[in-house]
Parts: C-alpha cells; sequence; structure tokens
C-alpha cells in the first residue's frame, strides 16, 4: 500500500484521525499510518543527519554524495534532510532502511565512503563501516548480529521521550509528525478539555521549568488564566545564549512540529490569540524548519483563525533576536519583542500579569513546552512515573568538553551525574583525572569527585549549594585551569551585562580585574602589584558576595557564582596562583616558565624558528637555551619540540 498525496492526507489524517473523538477505526489505520511514518516503507530511504551539528562535521557534502550517488545509478530512493538523533560525535550519520529490513544507522559516514556504504547495502550486505545500531520493530527483519540501537552505550543509559522523534522523522513533514502521534493531544485539547482543566492537569503533572528556576509551569499558566485581561501572551523563550548549550536548537531543527503543538496547547489553556518564538538570529537552520513547520500547519488548518471549527484563535509569530544573554530572563525579552532595549525589569508585577504590552503573558522554554503534548495525550499520572521523588520527568543535557561521546542526552530525573559521565558519555579520554561538570555553563555551579554522585535532582542539587541550570553539561578533567575557567566566566557576564544596575556592572569589571592580575606576572616596574593582587583577592569573596544579593536580575545574581565555587572547591589552585604565580595545570599562559633541558636538547632548531619572540638562542647542532624575561609563555617551542627537550617549570 503507498502513501497518500498530500491532498488526501490533508483529508484523510486531519478529519479522520484528529477529529474523530473516539478514534475507533485506529486498529485498520495502522497500516496506512506506518506508510506515512515511514516505519514501513515501499521503496529504499535514506536519511542524512542534517542539523547543524551534522553539518559542521561534513554532512552537507555526505548528502551531495549520496544524491550524486542515486543520479548516476537511476536508483528510486527517497533521500531525506534529518535531523539530529543526540550523538553528535558521531556525525556525519547516514541511516538506511531498505524494504522490509530494519533501519539501520551508520556513524561518520564521510563523502568519500559513500559510494563503498551504498554499493554494499543496497544488496543488502553489511558494509564495512562505523554501525551504531538499528531500529528494530513488528515490522521488519532485523539484520543479523547488529546491535538494536537503545543497545549502544550513549543510549542504553537514557530516557527518551522528548527526543523520542528526533533524527527519525523528515523535521518540516506535517503528514509524518501527524502519523506519529502528533496533534493528536492538541486536538483533544480543544475538543475535550477547558482552558482551566489544561492548566490543570500540567499543574497535577508536577512540571517543573526547564529554564533553570524550576517554577511549577501549570500554576505560572493557572495565574496567567486568572488574570482577566482583553488580550494574552504566550511566549517561547528559545534564545539559548549559553556558550556550549545547545538543545533546544537541536530540538527544534529535529521536531519542530511538537514545538508547535505545545505552543498551541499552551496558548489555549491561559486564553492567549498571539503567541511568539523568541529565538537567536544565529539559528539559522532552526529557524528556518520552524518557519516552515509553521506554514504546513497552518496550511492544515492546524493554527490561525477558527482551528477545526472550534471558535480557537491563535498565531504563531516567529521574532529574531540577537545572542544576548540577558535575553534568558523574561521581562528583558518582552522588552526585546515590544523592540525595546534588552533590560530586566524589577519583580513584581510578574509577567503572568503585566507582561508584552501590559498584557499578562507566559515565557516558557522550548524544553518545558516540549513536554506539553506527552502530558496532555499520556495524563499528569503518567509523568509523575517519570524521574524522582521531588522531581519529576526527564532533563535534557548538552554533553561536552573532556567526554567521549558529546551530544544531547536526555536522562530521567533521579539519575545521578557519575552513571552521565561515565555511562552516556563513556567516561573521559586519554586517561584522564576527572575534576568537576560545569552546570549551566556560565552559571559556574560545579558538580566535583566528592558529589558526583549525586543525583540529577532539583533539591539534591540544592543540597550541595548548586543548581540544575538550563542544561549545559561540560566535563572538566586535570588538563583545565579552575581559575582560568573562573575567569572565563567572570568575562562572559561582564560583556553580557546590560549595565543598569551598579553592582552588576561595575561588580563583574571589577572581579575581572582581580583575576587578571592573579594569572599574570609580576611588572617589572610596578612595585605595588603584589600588594594589589593581595588586597584584591582579601576582597574578591566579599565583593562577589555583594554582587550576588544585591543584582537586579538572574544575570548579575549568576555572575559570581564561578568565582564563589572556585573559592570553595578548588582554593588550593587558587592559592597556587597568588602565593606561589604557579598555573597546577599550565594553563594560564602569564605564569608559565618555559626551559630547555640540556641533555635533551639535539640543537635541531625547531624550537628556535617557531618562537615569534626571539626568545630561544643557540646554534644547530648544539643545546639552545631561553631568555626568560623575553619569553611570553604562547607554549609554541614546547609543542615544536619533538625530544620532550622543552619543559615547564
Amino acid at each position: 500500500m503507498k502513501a497518500k498525496t498530500a491532498e488526501e492526507l490533508k483529508q484523510f489524517l486531519v478529519r479522520q484521525v484528529l477529529l474523530n473523538p473516539r478514534r475507533l477505526d485506529l486498529p485498520q489505520l495502522d497500516k496506512e499510518l506506518s506508510y506515512i511514518s515511514r516505519e514501513r516503507v515501499s521503496k529504499p530511504v535514506i536519511y542524512v543527519g542534517m542539523g547543524t551539528c551534522g553539518r559542521i562535521a561534513g554532512a552537507g557534502k555526505t548528502f551531495s554524495a549520496i544524491r550524486e550517488y542515486l543520479d548516476d545509478h537511476g536508483m528510486d530512493v527517497d533521500l531525506v534532510e534529518g535531523g539530529c538523533v543526540g550523538l553528535c560525535s558521531a556525525e556525519p550519520i547516514v541511516d538506511v532502511q531498505l524494504p522490509g529490513k530494519a533501519r539501520i544507522s551508520f556513524g561518520m559516514v564521510y563523502h568519500d565512503q559513500v559510494q563503498q556504504l551504498l554499493d554494499e547495502i543496497m544488496n543488502h550486505n553489511l558494509p564495512d563501516a562505523t554501525i551504531i545500531g538499528q531500529y528494530g520493530n513488528d515490522i521488519s527483519q532485523l539484520w543479523e548480529d547488529v546491535r538494536q540501537i537503545e543497545e549502544h552505550p550513549f543510549f542504553a543509559g537514557q530516557k527518551r521521550v522528548l527526543l523520542d522523534n528526533c533524527g527519525l522523522i523528515d523535521p518540516v513533514s506535517v503528514e509524518e509528525y501527524i502519523a506519529r502521534g502528533g496533534y493528536w493531544a492538541f486536538a483533544d485539547t480543544i475538543s475535550k478539555h477547558t482552558p482551566a482543566t489544561v492548566c490543570q492537569i500540567v499543574e497535577d503533572s508536577g512540571l517543573a521549568g526547564r529554564g533553570g528556576g524550576g517554577y511549577p509551569a501549570g500554576k505560572k499558566w493557572t495565574n496567567a488564566l486568572k488574570t482577566i485581561s482583553d488580550q494574552k501572551f504566550l511566549v517561547c523563550n528559545a534564545v539559548e545564549s549559553d556558550p556550549g548549550s545547545y538543545m533546544n536548537r537541536v530540538i527544534i531543527e529535529s521536531n519542530p512540529h511538537r514545538l508547535i503543538e505545545a505552543i498551541l496547547i499552551a496558548a489555549y489553556a491561559i486564553g492567549a490569540t498571539r503567541s511568539f518564538i523568541f529565538i537567536r538570529k544565529e539559528f539559522t537552520l532552526a529557524i528556518e524548519r520552524i518557519e516552515k513547520a509553521i506554514e504546513n500547519a497552518r496550511n492544515y488548518g492546524l493554527l490561525g483563525h477558527h482551528i477545526f471549527d472550534s471558535g480557537v484563535n491563535i498565531d504563531i509569530i516567529v521574532k529574531q533576536g540577537a545572542r544576548a544573554f540577558v535575553c534568558g530572563e523574561e521581562t528583558a525579552l518582552n522588552n526585546s519583542i515590544e523592540g525595546k532595549r534588552a533590560m530586566p525589569e524589577s519583580k513584581p508585577p510578574y509577567p503572568s500579569e503585566k507582561g508584552l504590552w501590559k498584557k499578562p503573558t507566559i515565557v516558557n522554554n522550548v524544553e518545558t513546552l516540549f513536554n506539553i503534548p506527552l502530558i496532555i495525550k499520556n495524563g499528569p499520572d503518567w509523568y509523575k512515573s517519570i524521574g524522582s521523588e521531588k522531581s519529576k520527568g526527564t532533563k535534557l543535557f548538552t554533553l561536552s568538553g573532556k567526554i567521549r561521546h558529546s551530544g544531547t542526552a536526555e536522562v530521567e530525573m533521579g539519575q545521578s551525574f557519575r552513571d552521565i559521565v561515565w555511562k552516556i558519555g563513556g567516561g573521559i579520554p586519554n586517561g584522564k583525572k576527572f575534576k568537576a561538570i560545569v552546570l549551566g555553563i556560565n552559571s559556574g555551579n560545579y558538580v566535583i569527585e566528592e558529589t558526583l554522585d549525586t543525583k540529577v535532582d532539583f533539591e539534591e542539587l540544592r543540597n550541595i549549594g548548586t543548581s540544575l541550570g538550563s542544561g549545559g553539561f561540560v566535563v572538566v578533567d586535570e588538563t583545565i585551569c579552575m581559575v582560568d575557567l573562573a575567569k572565563f566566566f567572570t568575562n562572559f557576564f561582564k560583556k553580557e551585562s546590560c549595565g543598569k544596575c551598579i553592582p552588576c556592572r561595575e561588580g563583574t569589571a571589577r572581579m575581572l580585574e582581580i583575576m587578571e592580575i592573579a594569572t599574570q606576572r609580576p611588572g617589572k616596574n610596578n612595585n605595588f602589584q603584589t600588594l594589589e593582587r593581595f588586597k584584591g583577592v582579601m576582597q574578591l569573596r566579599g565583593l562577589a558576595s555583594v554582587i550576588k544579593d544585591s543584582s537586579l536580575c538572574a544575570l548579575g545574581k549568576s555572575a559570581p557564582n564561578a568565582i564563589l565555587n572556585t573559592l570553595r572547591n578548588f582554593k588550593s589552585e587558587f592559592d597556587a596562583h597568588i602565593f606561589e604565580r604557579k598555573c597546577p595545570a599550565n594553563v594560564c599562559r602569564d605564569l608559565r616558565v618555559f626551559l630547555i633541558d640540556v641533555e635533551n636538547c639535539t640543537g635541531c632548531t625547531a624550537c628556535y624558528k617557531k618562537c615569534p619572540v626571539d626568545a630561544i638562542i643557540g646554534s644547530a647542532r648544539h643545546p639552545h637555551f631561553i631568555v626568560e624575561d623575553k619569553c611570553t609563555g604562547c607554549g609554541l617551542c614546547y609543542d615544536a619540540c619533538k625530544f620532550n627537550a622543552v619543559l615547564i617549570q
């Protein structure tokens, strides 16, 4: 049986599936739906992971090579630009689904490997390639001696609820999304539930905001619903300005229709007729796909005026903004949407009472909203069955840093950080020792060796003096200097400060000045620098505490966290920089002292040629020497030496 045309699907799916309140005929529709969802195929289908991470890894060239191969061989194959399955370290990823056979996934498929891969797989032979796994089901025959995709270490420890369709479907295909159960929750919402009921369902589920604050989403919605106004707004915060954090971008690129469905449900629940997706203009692919998905949904009558003859009117507008960290704060975000400078406002009143254009406004981030269709479809008790006693559901993380398997992972609340690092992430490469996990990237919250068995749980993290953050998860090993890392965070906050309040604007600048002095050599003609160093360090903790307590918004309150946590957890490293003028990790350039071991030096002149400041002297085939006063600590001589003659003192 072949899939229907788009026009036939519009009538068949929307009218018979979405609007059938009892859906008694679904068993008879299973086969048709399986063709539309591509769980069953009548001809080969090739998926290429064409998310941003895949494109950076070379998926564009791989996609072009596959298309050229298919054209040269005259093959009738569907070639799909897919999303990201989450395992970014294995990109470019290519999945092949042959009629009657299970879909099989290959990793690190570069353009020059395409011909060999397709020559083999199209003849039902397993190629000599990196196989990630296969997607087994009751419909298709399994490949022999190939593990199931969920048996891969990266996926085995995950609870994939929000990521279930990411990388598996054509991101912008509304037909495929509907065939996999999409928009059914929205159809149920507007046909069966009142707005108050929807708010209560979300509140009963225990869903907490995933933007870092952990405030109950249902309670927030109820406040907006109860506020009397002639106009209300729903805002999806997709700014995601934390460096190294890209969970929201991944799920928008890979499954934009779920975000649209979530926004529709949320807007209906609070009585909003206009919704905004506020997204960074740098996320070009995410913007392209969400706008295309909105257009497709509108053509199907899923949004706009008088949806499904229900009298419900909801529109969605994509608003592009700059990469400003302060826009993660809801009042600053609202100001930006209004065309004003992105500056936070004092609260109360909260946006749920007075937000966009002084009207009640709910601001939720992408991950929070992504849970909504699942909660409506499966019920609040289902959601409460996932997670820990006090923290329900799952959490998305961007795994990065010193870890084998990097990418986007989804874990059940209550899972330990140790399991995430060593089971899902595959541990730390090159035999290095674990030092810390940085949560929330620029929040400066650390999970160290002593707290590594802490669970992903709002309450447990508060007990150890940290917070979950938005989902950044950077693993740090012994090669990283924590003082240098704290200086990086402080510099970031200084640049991102909107300048409205003095503690944040002036305090971050002063903290950065102290950190820079702590990681520099003493100046030759500055007799007071040592006194300045000690005086600055003595003031640092008190200064950080004042900034944390008196700043207007979360940006300023988070700015000192990296310094305070470094002083608490890595004080010995801080002391080494201050008292010994040494960086234990040999990272801080101005504190590194290089010397040449004359016993190992062969006089090859490799270091001499690389030195940019002529700080190395010596003649060919004789030992060389480094003039310390001229050396800038760049380390080029260290990298160039093949005889281990250049040492760091």
